[in-house]
């Protein structure tokens, strides 16, 4: 009896079904998703690669840039590796101490990357707003202190989601309808009512998402109205250029944030397929666009990367 208590709170493993309804074509979405994630992998480390060497890089700016590849890399690789082995090789089963792991990372890491743009837009706002007391407002330690900050908080926040999963029990299938471990179709297997933990996980990402797109956009609106008072448009507009890079993949990375909470807490009528690719974008897209973003409108890391390729700059 106490053998099956315990096989029935804790199952050895799940099954990841994937995409349901597209199966057939696992092989096929596999290809542009290893794409995305080696663009990823390769971007983020050069990022990280030419930060470190070039030490007219060491501001600021390019400091929570690196904070934000490590995210990017983290997320990435946690989600990227696992969804292709299942895509290719058919490798459906999970042991439920790695689901739980898998799911910790995704969602605390994409806290952290939320936090990071954040401290980013705050960057921006003191370069713009104040920038003759930049650097003696963001100093060495500053920026460790709000790095630290931003990684526990996504680890405090997000530590009981597989603790809360670990207690459950489960017995009902162990058929998780998703491409990774994610919580909410984790949370369904559960044989018990779990709307508290629902409730908790839904509370914290949309306290942590929309605080942090909050305090983000008044950063952007105390921006404009400092830029739209500057003397001359040339200035107007190098100022809104540094800007640029990142409001774009906040634009990316928040939108997909939306949909996907607003489909678990409303879209019940979404199909599974539309929302399942969602919420691979919304892991996939930010750390396969952010390395391309900041590289191509970064001049400073751009003549890095081509100088190191030995490519003239004309």
């Amino acid at each position: 009896m106490g053998l099956a208590n315990k096989s029935q709170t804790s199952p050895d493993t799940f099954f990841l079904m994937g995409i349901p309804g597209l199966e057939h074509l696992h092989v096929w979405i596999g290809i542009p998703f290893c794409s995305m994630y080696v663009v990823a992998v390769v971007g983020n480390v050069t990022i990280l690669a030419v930060v470190r060497a070039e030490r007219s890089l060491h501001e600021p700016m390019f400091f929570f840039l690196c904070m934000l590849s490590i995210t990017d890399l983290v997320l990435s690789t946690s989600t990227l590796p696992r969804m292709l082995c299942l895509f290719w090789l058919g490798a459906h089963d999970i042991a439920f101490d790695a689901c739980l792991a898998q799911m910790f990372f995704i969602h605390s890491f994409t806290a952290m990357e939320s936090g990071f743009f954040l401290a980013m837009a705050f960057d921006r706002y003191v370069a713009i707003c104040d920038p003759l007391r930049h650097t003696t407002i963001l100093t060495h330690a500053r920026i460790a202190k709000m790095g630290a900050s931003v990684v526990l908080r996504g680890v405090a926040f997000f530590s009981p989601h597989p603790i809360l999963l670990k207690q459950l029990p489960y017995c009902r299938t162990r058929i998780i309808a998703h491409t990774y471990c994610e919580f909410m179709a984790v949370v369904k297997l559960a044989c018990v009512d779990t709307g508290a933990t629902k409730r908790y996980s839904l509370s914290v990402a949309s306290v942590i998402g929309s605080c942090d797109g909050f305090f983000i956009a008044v950063s952007y609106v105390l921006i404009l109205r400092a830029v739209f008072r500057l003397p001359s448009r040339e200035a107007s507009f190098k100022a809104l250029g540094t800007c640029g890079s990142h409001v774009c993949v906040i634009l990316v990375f928040y939108s997909t944030a939306v949909f996907t909470f607003l489909t678990h807490r409303f879209g019940h009528n979404v199909a599974p397929q539309i929302h399942i690719f969602i919420a691979n974008m919304y892991l996939l897209v930010p750390p396969f666009l952010n390395p391309i973003v900041y590289g191509i409108r970064t001049k400073k890391i751009r003549d890095h990367v081509l100088s190191s390729l030995k490519v003239k700059v004309t």
